[in-house]
């Protein structure tokens, strides 16, 4: 029987927003606020640091710090992770997992459970919304072409497509080998991670879901977060 553990990744220094994970939304650090809704779908939930303060906010039962490696994004900290016989051995061997994004405040348990249902027909899934047209122009925003319920290409630039939203499902056997794919010029150009599953040969499923939330890319972002609360 498959057994699934969420991860969020939780980078301290990130380039638009440093010391994102820790900003406080309605008094609440954010990382915690996504931490609290990932955990109230019943299923195991871990953050994934490089940084102390963020580890200490969880302790070691709910936090796997490395300050070892450097990664280039999320899903290689949670490949990482998987990987990690420290992992395996303190907090639990897993045969999927799903990562959510630590800039996603407004993650809902049925997208935890749709993207999980999913990799009943995937070994990699996520989620897709309307794209607002707000969103057509900003580049922090990612568009995704889609056929059918599998994802065909993702970029920041196009003014079509669905919005991508930053949750992901993964079968351990495809997880464990994230880091051995190649990294392609679209990945760099677009700084998009999932790129290196297309680039490998690997499909991806997606379903679309209802999204109103807000997803904290900028200080602009979390300011714009605070306002509607």
């Amino acid at each position: 029987m498959a057994s699934t553990a969420i991860l969020i990744p939780a980078r301290y220094a990130s380039t638009r927003f440093p010391g994102k994970s820790l900003a406080l939304l309605d008094g609440v650090p954010m990382i915690k606020r996504v931490y609290d809704v990932c955990a109230s779908s019943g299923r195991d939930t871990y953050v994934l640091t490089d940084d102390m303060r963020i580890f200490e906010l969880f302790g070691e039962r709910q936090c796997w710090i490395d300050q070892q490696n450097d990664y280039a994004n999320g899903t290689e900290r949670c490949a990482g992770a998987a990987t990690d016989k420290n992992f395996q051995k303190y907090l639990g061997s897993y045969t999927q997992y799903i990562n959510v994004q630590g800039d996603m405040p407004d993650v809902t348990v049925d997208m935890i459970e749709t993207v999980e249902w999913h990799l009943k027909n995937y070994t990699i899934t996520t989620l897709c919304t309307e794209l607002s047209v707000e969103a057509q122009q900003d580049p922090n925003s990612v568009k995704v072409i889609t056929s059918a319920d599998r994802a065909l290409w993702f970029g920041r630039n196009f003014l079509y497509g669905k919005h991508h939203l930053g949750i992901y499902a993964y079968k351990h056997s495809v997880l464990q080998f994230y880091r051995d794919l190649s990294v392609s010029t679209e990945e760099t150009v677009e700084g998009l991670e999932q790129l290196r599953w297309l680039k490998g040969g690997h499909d991806i499923g997606i379903l679309p879901t209802e999204f109103s939330g807000i997803e904290i890319n900028t200080p602009q972002d979390a300011e714009a977060w605070n306002d509607l609360r």
